[in-house]
């Protein structure tokens, strides 16, 4: 992490049991620092507006060259989703200390997560992929219910005859934040060990295998007769305690070169899939999200002229070519955080690639399924706002205590903070890179802001926003 700012320790205390490696993230902050941060002043509730109001642009693909042919029998219609972090209905009363965590938590939408995966899970059997591949934290915190219950999910995909393949994340296994929720209070449920994971999920890429990995969750899975799987566990939680950053085991190194080297030799192409990311693709945010040394993985693959690698983990929508070895990283935002979207990529023999995202239609899966809550047939007037919202309370915790910022710049500077965070979210930035730099709120970031971690973030934001990030095209 590049400059922290005295005020990084109040940023990190406010990463609650709902958070994942996006800016609110887990970190070792002490039970006794959240529980203070918990009891500071209620944030109020804030209203956009209309000058820092982003427009809601429609979902259309950026103008185009004329595409070189391609022969679709070679093609592979791979579709991805990361980071849902399924928690099991029975185990929250949805009161109290749910909804806490909830708007103060990571953006992502617990409250309707079943009916959100229930939606996913639907629209993957309409689109007919060749594959399902799921990046990681597949659970709220590794609650043994929570994985039960998302395999059984999961199973009716593939009775439809699409079969899935999944890697644990770091909120999966031998997660001590596992809990459920009653009244005002959290408790203690079953969390899932490694054995428990495999178990659960052997039907989706482990019985199939066609190599494991002695001492992770790593495996190599045949896609078809040209391509391979090598999905690769990065998590760090064989010491009882998950830890949140990514790892990748001496032991496990060398078993990646033996199945590059087998991959090879047989002529097959390879598409590695971890959780955390291969790539700094935040500026700001390097430790925790991106694999210790992975410099190390980066020089292998390209040495086996890997061209792709998947990954999850950031829950913001990004994308990143690393020059010396030719190689892109395509990151998949969060499932459940909104705008709720996942990605389709079409891979073809000669290992080029399209990749688009796709926006999950909660809306016409709640009327098709006869829902009555009015949050979920108007999802998008509820689920953006939600976001915004969650970022403004952010934003706030660590304004609140500086005294040099009045209340109504502490306002705008929150309602800046929102807007250009949900647009990188979204991967478009892009759109309001040239409005954010002209807004005021930008300057009193920028003079008043400056000792915070979030600042650097809403800098590093606009200086990345020169593409949209999601499409790519590699031929």
């Amino acid at each position: 992490m590049k400059r922290a700012g005295i005020f990084l320790t109040v940023f990190l205390a406010a990463s609650l049991v709902f958070s994942g490696c996006s800016r609110v993230r887990e970190t070792d902050v002490t039970e006794s620092a959240s529980e203070e941060e918990s009891s500071s002043e209620s944030i109020p509730e804030f209203t956009v507006s209309q000058e820092t109001e982003p427009s809601e642009t429609e979902e259309t693909e950026p103008e185009e060259t004329e595409p070189r042919e391609h022969d679709p029998e070679t093609e592979k219609k791979i579709l991805l989703g990361s980071d849902i972090h399924y928690l099991a209905p029975e185990l929250t009363d949805y009161g109290e200390a749910f909804q806490y965590d909830v708007d103060h938590g990571d953006g992502r939408l617990v409250t309707y997560i079943d009916q959100i995966t229930d939606a996913f899970l639907e629209e993957v059997v309409e689109h007919n992929p060749d594959i399902l591949i799921l990046c990681g934290d597949l659970s709220s915190n590794g609650e043994l219910a929570s994985h039960q219950g998302l395999a059984e999910k999961l199973r009716r995909v593939e009775a439809r005859g699409i079969p899935v393949v999944v890697i644990p994340g770091n909120h999966d296994i031998n997660n001590q934040r596992a809990y459920g929720y009653r009244g005002d209070e959290k408790y203690p449920v079953e969390r899932t060990t490694p054995e428990q994971f495999r178990e659960i999920y052997r039907e989706f890429g482990y019985d199939e295998a066609l190599s494991e990995d002695e001492t992770t969750l790593s495996y190599v899975y045949q896609l078809d007769d040209m391509t391979r799987l090598l999905m690769l566990d990065t998590c760090q939680y064989r010491e009882g305690n998950a830890k949140v950053g990514g790892l990748i085991l001496t032991e496990t190194y060398d078993w990646i070169e033996e199945q590059l080297e087998a991959a090879w030799e047989e002529g097959m192409n390879v598409i590695p899939v971890a959780h955390h990311n291969l790539l700094e693709e935040s500026e700001v945010y390097t430790v925790d999200c991106t694999i210790e040394h992975s410099e190390q993985l980066a020089e292998i693959l390209g040495e086996w002229n890997v061209n792709i690698f998947l990954s999850g983990h950031l829950h913001v929508q990004h994308w990143m070519e690393e020059e010396d070895h030719n190689l892109y990283e395509i990151v998949t935002g969060s499932m459940t955080t909104p705008d709720c979207r996942y990605g389709l990529l079409t891979y073809r023999d000669d290992c080029s690639f399209s990749y688009r995202t796709q926006v999950l239609d909660v809306e016409s899966w709640a009327r098709k399924n006869g829902r009555t809550e009015e949050e979920l047939l108007h999802f998008s007037e509820f689920s953006r706002p939600f976001l915004k919202q969650v970022f403004k309370n952010e934003a706030y915790g660590v304004l609140q205590h500086m005294e040099e910022i009045t209340e109504e710049e502490r306002l705008q500077m929150c309602e800046y903070y929102a807007w250009v965070n949900y647009m990188y979210y979204q991967g478009k930035a892009v759109e309001i890179r040239d409005l954010a730099y002209e807004d005021d709120a930008y300057a009193l970031w920028d003079s008043k802001g400056y000792i915070t971690v979030l600042r650097d973030y809403v800098v590093s934001i606009l200086e990345d926003a020169d593409r949209d990030y999601n499409y790519l095209e590699v031929e």
